[in-house]
């Protein structure tokens, strides 16, 4: 979800405005000067505080409820009042299927419709771990991008409550060049995160930095979405690990064992403006342009978060 999810401004800018009032608009927001990749390192990992959870069998979809959005994705962001979700009115075996891939069984999402895999379990306070890679396919009209989908922890909300094919949630990236970036999924998402400005990455030009100017994440602005600190994903066609460590209303990504962003103050924004911590939810996993195969998904309580700081 990036291409559409790179909102240029914090309020929006007006049309026409050009590519370096975007990047003064980052500067304003996360000062300066400007700041590129930054190495990050984990300490102080917490002990599980319980038995590891297999959250895909190795043999079904079982705990595993489909959703797709529309029938052309093109249509996603643009949809009127009169566009219907496909929802779960068709059969989805041909859209997620449980497949062997590299002689184990994995999830295999073929990424044509854009939706996703949402598992019932509603977890807090915990360590997951996930293994994915890239297919050889990709869709209209992600035909030229990076491959493209996502983890997002912490759904809540009704299914396609937003743009008719994901639930309100917290997004770990995962993108070709942006796997563990944090994106908000819904207008009713916010977060804080720490970043830095850096104009060598699309708008919103906002890169995670520990150590960097907090920043509130809100949906439909230029900090819906902030940059992993670096890049740690395996070339295509292999695969990678993800590590997602949540507290409360806190996480930690980390993307082949390198920590690449952090998550403070989690929340939901009432009809009124009132805010409530998000500590809780399911998971899912996007389908969105790109095909995408997942396996070994488990999941451990835990009571700490580990503690991230910039290496050297």
């Amino acid at each position: 979800m990036k291409a559409f999810k790179a909102a240029a401004a914090l309020l929006v800018l007006p049309a026409g405005a050009s590519a370096q009032d975007s990047v003064r608009q980052a500067v304003a927001i996360a000062g300066k000067p400007p700041a590129g990749p930054q190495q990050l390192v984990l300490s102080d990992l917490p002990a599980p505080a319980g038995k590891p959870v297999q959250l895909f069998d190795g043999r079904s979809l079982q705990g595993w409820k489909p959703w797709l959005g529309y029938a052309d994705p093109a249509i996603t962001y643009r949809a009127d009042a009169a566009s219907v979700p496909v929802g779960t009115t068709r059969d989805t075996s041909g859209d997620f299927a449980v497949r062997q891939a590299d002689g184990e069984p994995a999830i295999w999402i073929k990424g044509e419709t854009w939706g996703s895999l949402v598992h019932h379990a509603d977890l807090r306070d915990y360590h997951l771990r996930l293994e994915y890679k890239w297919g050889a396919k990709t869709w209209a009209p992600r035909l030229t991008d990076p491959p493209n989908n996502g983890l997002l922890y912490h759904t809540h909300g009704k299914p396609g409550e937003v743009f008719g094919t994901w639930q309100p949630s917290v997004e770990f990236e995962i993108m070709k060049g942006s796997t563990g970036m944090i994106v908000m999924v819904g207008s009713k998402v916010r977060a804080t995160t720490s970043a830095a400005s850096d104009p060598s990455i699309i708008a919103p030009h906002l890169r995670f930095r520990a150590g960097g100017r907090d920043v509130e994440m809100v949906n439909g602005t230029g900090t819906w979405n902030v940059e992993a600190a670096n890049d740690a994903e395996r070339p295509i066609g292999e695969w990678n690990t993800l590590d997602l460590y949540v507290v409360g209303d806190r996480a930690i990504h980390v993307v082949n064992g390198v920590p690449v962003a952090e998550v403070r103050g989690m929340a939901t924004i009432g009809p009124d403006g009132s805010r409530t911590p998000l500590t809780h939810g399911q998971i899912q996993l996007q389908s969105e342009g790109a095909e995408t195969w997942f396996r070994r998904i488990t999941v451990e309580p835990i009571r700490s978060l580990p503690r991230l700081k910039a290496a050297g």
